[in-house]
């Protein structure tokens, strides 16, 4: 029954398999991001721009979004640290599921922001900051997942990299190599087909996180919380049987 989606959080890593886990989490990225935006008025993977404005709110003495800006930036940096923790914990587990539990406690967030969501509009004033505080959390938690998986290969929170990557290799590949005895310059199809799938996995996911909220309210994000619970299933049953010894 689980053999289709086995492989996107197993311990036994394959080039395909990253990226189809990467994929996966682009999409849920897009969809937080923009679901956070239509939420929170915060775009909450978009680490650049929170550092640049709280560069511009601390020339413009502005100490309260200085604060909050600092207190962004350190949820995104304490999910990567979290996601580190918890891997190599399961790892010294021998836990097969290793890799999945940052997503559990990924699909676990996105449940209480889908669920309690919407009290924030009887609570804004001391709720909306708790929101921006757990919605960067939980991107610097996938973020790590996937980078360190793939081994820095991938990555799935932002795009300004793997936009810059394509336009590389899309150089490459209009390059025209015309003297002969040079080098060829040589694009990577396969990097420029891997950043490709991932920009439009992250805009696919953007327009269905807004079309989401929009419809749906907060409760749009349990859906990605249950994709997310799906893709772990497999190895966190392997290991639950093992612990009972079935």
């Amino acid at each position: 029954m689980f053999e289709p989606i086995r492989g996107f959080t197993s311990l036994q890593r394959t080039p395909q398999s990253d990226l189809k886990l990467g994929s996966v989490l682009a999409f849920v990225a897009g969809a937080v991001n923009a679901g956070g935006w239509l939420a929170v008025g915060y775009y909450t993977s978009h680490m650049t721009g929170i550092v640049s404005s709280l560069a511009d709110n601390l020339v413009l003495g502005r100490a309260g979004l200085v604060l909050a800006g600092l207190v962004a930036l350190l949820s995104f940096l304490l999910g990567a640290v979290c996601t580190t923790w918890l891997v190599n914990w399961g790892m010294r587990q021998a836990l097969r599921s290793a890799y999945g539990l940052p997503l559990m406690l990924e699909a676990a967030l996105l449940l209480v922001f889908g669920l309690f969501g919407a009290s924030l509009d009887l609570l804004q004033a001391v709720l909306v900051p708790l929101t921006v505080v757990l919605l960067c959390f939980i991107m610097g938690l996938q973020n790590a997942v996937i980078t360190k998986i793939s081994k820095a290969r991938i990555r799935t929170t932002h795009v300004t990299g793997l936009v810059t990557d394509l336009g590389i290799e899309l150089g490459k590949l209009l390059f025209v190599n015309r003297r002969p005895g040079l080098p060829r310059v040589r694009a990577d199809r396969q990097r420029l087909r891997v950043h490709l799938q991932l920009i439009v996995c992250f805009l696919g996911g953007g327009v269905a996180g807004a079309l989401g909220f929009k419809h749906l309210g907060y409760f749009s994000t349990v859906p990605l919380a249950a994709l997310l619970l799906l893709l772990v299933l497999p190895p966190a049953l392997d290991d639950w049987k093992r612990l009972r010894g079935v």
